[in-house]
This record gives structure tokens, C-alpha cells and sequence, in this order.
């Protein structure tokens, strides 16, 4: 058989548009960008054990292509996130924006009224750049006072509310808030170990899911 120059331009055309449809289907159709601290950058842990690293495996097993950006800073604040957040938002434009702050506001006892206002300022500049945003909530250990705590826990709700964003209530439950939680905590006491991450994604994960079929 001859190939005429017409038959070969046939050719060349199918296998460019095969390209195109194929570099398409393999394309992440979402993106979630993580802005967190240290409990989400993977602090005294082997790099791809954190929770973060997780979900991106999950997401690969369960064949949804969806990009993970891990944004997250060691010892980061909610005024660091705020300044840090709308770069981030312009160059990876997410689909749905997870935010991870608060815990370092309360352990340097900051004022629970300006981790509200920057969690707050957040969760609208995420709606606003057309990402669906997860808020995830902290606790704090019960030596900082009842009412502090209950204060502390209370504002991510009244974020979540505010701004139409989902919510996890508690990155750290079953891990923190167990009989034997120090097995669970690096020498620190403040960071989980690696085997507290699976635990940590297991809390994200059933509000996370619905964000990225939506």
C-alpha cells in the first residue's frame, strides 16, 4: 500500500486530536491547595507520610484526577496564611481551597478575635476566587482554660457559617483526644506521628470528597 500526502495529513490530524483527547482525559480536572502549618507540612516526618501526601495517594487510587498543592509553613499563623494566600490563589486558581491555621495563633495566646478576622478574610478570598473552601478546625489542650477553649473551637464555626465554607470540627480527633494520645505524639507532644496521619486524613477525607464532585 502507497501513502498519498492526503493520507498522511489524515494520519498526522487523527493522532494529534488522539493526543489532544488523551493529554485531556489525563488532566487534573480540580486542583486543592492546602495552606497550613506544621501539621500539614509534614514536621519530623519522612517526606510522604503526612496527611497531605495521603490524600494525594488516595486520590490516585481511587482514580479522580485531582492536583494536590501542599502550601503549608512550619509554624505558621493565620496573619501568615492571610499574607500568604492571594499569590497562591492566582497562580494555582484551585478548586477547592483547604485552610489549616489557627493552632499556633492559640499556643502564642493571640487574641481569638484577629484568628477569627483572618481565617474570615481567608475563607471570602478563596469563595471569591471561585474555590470551594474547607475550613479545618483545631482544638487546644485543656490547661489553656474551659472557656478559652470553648471560644477557640467556636470561631471556626462561626467562620465555616459565615463564609458558606465547609467544616472539620477537629483535625486532631482520635488521635488527640485519645486515652493513650502520647503513643501518637513525637517527643514533642505537639506533632503526630506517622501513624496518626492516616487518622488525620480519615477526619478530612468525608468532607473533602463531596468539594470535588460538586
Amino acid at each position: 500500500m502507497q501513502w498519498s500526502r492526503r493520507h498522511f495529513s489524515k494520519g498526522a490530524s487523527a493522532l494529534l486530536l488522539w493526543g489532544k483527547a488523551s493529554a485531556r482525559a489525563q488532566a487534573p480536572r480540580a486542583t486543592v491547595l492546602v495552606v497550613g502549618d506544621s501539621l500539614s507540612a509534614e514536621y519530623g516526618l519522612t517526606r510522604g507520610t503526612g496527611w497531605v501526601a495521603l490524600l494525594e495517594k488516595k486520590l490516585a487510587d481511587e482514580r479522580l484526577a485531582v492536583r494536590v498543592i501542599n502550601a503549608s509553613v512550619s509554624g505558621d499563623t493565620t496573619a501568615g496564611g492571610r499574607s500568604r494566600l492571594a499569590p497562591l490563589l492566582a497562580q494555582h486558581e484551585p478548586s477547592v481551597l483547604v485552610v489549616e491555621l489557627g493552632a499556633n495563633d492559640a499556643l502564642r495566646g493571640l487574641p481569638l478575635a484577629m484568628t477569627e478576622r483572618n481565617l474570615a478574610d481567608m475563607a471570602r478570598a478563596g469563595v471569591a476566587a471561585g474555590a470551594k473552601v474547607l475550613l479545618v478546625g483545631m482544638q487546644i489542650p485543656p490547661n489553656y482554660g474551659k472557656r478559652y477553649g470553648e471560644d477557640f473551637a467556636a470561631l471556626y464555626e462561626r467562620v465555616a457559617k459565615g463564609a458558606g465554607a465547609a467544616l472539620v470540627p477537629f483535625l486532631l480527633k482520635g488521635v488527640a483526644d485519645r486515652s493513650d494520645a502520647a503513643a501518637l505524639f513525637q517527643a514533642d507532644r505537639i506533632h503526630p506521628t506517622a501513624a496518626a496521619q492516616p487518622v488525620m486524613l480519615g477526619n478530612v477525607w468525608p468532607t473533602l470528597r463531596p468539594l470535588l464532585t460538586k
